[in-house]
């Protein structure tokens, strides 16, 4: 059974778009779009996007729309070598879509976006050669994206950065070789962290940290010789970690 023809006043009345519409009643006919669901006309981002994926060949008809929204939608679906001129769209949410979605050879240049949003995404993609112009970022989310993916010889340039998150993702990659240069960190997070993964050496110094979870950490990396020591800890889940560990080397 076929669908008759929409009339050309059809869709004029409901919500007043189809009218001047050029993809009227053309598009309707051919069920490519449908006023209240998929409509490029309506300021409704779900609208937008259900019209401009199934109508994908327009969407770089629209990367110089005068509203933001329609350019943002636009850039996800056109085809990725129309969309560079974006890189420099005054509204942010555009640039994050092409942030997403350019080569990631052609990241460097948008490293000092203004928006945060932005730089993640950058952050996310760039080249690994490239994220150690990152680690001076003004926000440490992006700081600590650059942590998680900097290669392991770099991670050393992170050991000093202000902010305790970031110094707590490079305590749980740095080589278990490079540890003590975060054992002696202001904050006990990191310390615990080190001594999660600490080799023996190192481990054996953590005993004596001031923050008990930093020691409990250590027992369990520690020589089993220098645990007794640590017998009558003043808190009760580091001396029962030892009493632990201890009767499992007994009984091994």
């Amino acid at each position: 059974m076929t669908s008759d023809p929409v009339s050309s006043q059809a869709g004029v009345g409901k919500l007043g778009l189809c009218s001047a519409c050029s993809f009227f009643p053309d598009y309707l006919n051919a069920g490519r779009c449908q006023p209240g669901d998929a409509c490029i006309r309506a300021h409704s981002g779900r609208q937008i996007d259900r019209f401009l994926r199934n109508n994908r060949e327009l969407a770089v008809d629209y990367l110089t729309d005068i509203f933001w929204e329609r350019r943002a939608i636009a850039t996800r679906y056109a085809p990725v070598d129309t969309i560079f001129a974006l890189k420099s769209d005054p509204d942010e949410v555009v640039r994050r879509v092409v942030a997403m979605r350019l080569p990631v050879d052609q990241l460097i240049s948008m490293i000092g976006d203004h928006d945060r949003e932005v730089r993640l995404s950058v952050a996310a993609r760039l080249p690994e050669a490239q994220l150690i112009q990152l680690i001076h970022d003004p926000d440490y989310l992006i700081r600590a994206t650059v942590a998680r993916r900097l290669p392991h010889g770099q991670l050393a340039k992170l050991c000093k950065d202000p902010e305790r998150e970031v110094r707590k993702v490079v305590a749980g990659r740095l080589p278990p070789f490079a540890l003590h240069m975060l054992a002696d960190d202001s904050e006990p997070e990191v310390r615990a962290i080190v001594a999660e993964r600490a080799l023996p050496g190192l481990a054996v110094a953590l005993l004596q940290d001031s923050e008990w979870w930093v020691r409990l950490a250590a027992v369990g990396n520690a020589p089993i010789e220098f645990l007794p020591a640590l017998a009558d800890d003043p808190e009760a889940e580091v001396r029962e970690a030892v009493k632990n560990r201890l009767a499992t080397e007994k009984n091994a």
